[in-house]
């Protein structure tokens, strides 16, 4: 292994897991300085220049503090697209790619469908809606300037047409419109939560994509699914991502408000993580 990696490893050592430490590691060497697999394992001679190391310091200092790689390589990948990363915007989660994964699954050959996305962040599902689907019509909701600025870049980006629009879905008075298909991947942890959280996330991250009060942990559902009730077509169908803990509790929320077809689906990890229901 390059000796470079090995000083990086070293330098996070006990502030990151090894594994994690290996694959910061990796991923500074190949994404931030382009080393290819020859020069990373077989430790292949490679110069660094004075300004490359005061870069990877930089990196590591970085690092020390938390702050989530992707933040400070402004990158990251979604279903295999590219998308900028900027503080202050949640950062896409592999469970996301499987919500947007189900999505596509369910309705890769359908033309022309109308698909709306609350809670947008970077944007990340609705691009890949708008690239996976043929024809779809898509927008994007979400009460962050910053997000939404976020997500206007990457649908520029990845060569897509996504709406986006500010709009605060807890509001009394929301935007008039129709959707065949209506995705969600709202703020659901609580906030007692927050003890077990790393701190790469709760020192970085926006609390307001994450967090909801203890005492009303599915507000975020409850207003969507009474929104789209309304909006969805005659066959429309709504899409969440959930906190794990309260998986059951979403579903009897969902039939309780008249949706049928409730499904709850794990993630890879096994955890309850997706739902999908049928308008009422």
């Amino acid at each position: 292994m390059h000796p470079i990696y090995t000083h990086i490893t070293r330098s996070l050592s006990g502030l990151y897991p090894e594994g994690e430490a290996k694959a910061l590691a990796k991923g500074i060497l190949t994404e931030v300085f382009r080393f290819s697999a020859l020069d990373l394992y077989a430790g292949k001679d490679r110069d660094f220049s004075e300004k490359e190391h005061g870069k990877l310091e930089d990196i590591l200092a970085r690092l020390r503090k938390f702050e989530p790689f992707q933040y400070i390589t402004g990158e990251t990948s979604f279903l295999g697209l590219p998308l900028y990363t900027a503080e202050g915007v949640l950062i896409p989660r592999p469970e996301t790619a499987e919500l947007a994964g189900w999505i596509v699954s369910d309705y890769g050959n359908r033309k022309g469908l109308r698909v709306l996305d609350i809670g947008t962040g970077s944007g990340c599902i609705a691009i890949a809606l708008a690239r996976l689907l043929p024809q779809a019509e898509v927008e994007a909701w979400d009460i962050s300037d910053a997000a939404l600025a976020l997500a206007r870049r990457n649908a520029e980006r990845n060569g897509t047409e996504v709406k986006c629009t500010r709009v605060d879905v807890l509001s009394h008075t929301l935007p008039e419109g129709y959707a065949d298909i209506c995705v969600s991947n709202p703020p659901y942890i609580c906030e007692r939560e927050k003890a077990g959280m790393e701190r790469n996330v709760l020192d970085w991250e926006p609390g307001q994509a994450l967090f909801v009060p203890d005492e009303d942990p599915l507000r975020f559902y409850r207003k969507i699914a009474e929104e789209m009730s309304k909006r969805l077509s005659p066959d429309g169908v709504l899409y969440y991502e959930i906190n794990q803990a309260y998986g059951r509790e979403t579903v009897a929320l969902l039939e309780s408000m008249g949706y049928h077809d409730v499904e709850l689906r794990k993630d890879l990890s096994g955890n309850d993580r997706m739902v999908k229901a049928r308008r009422p």
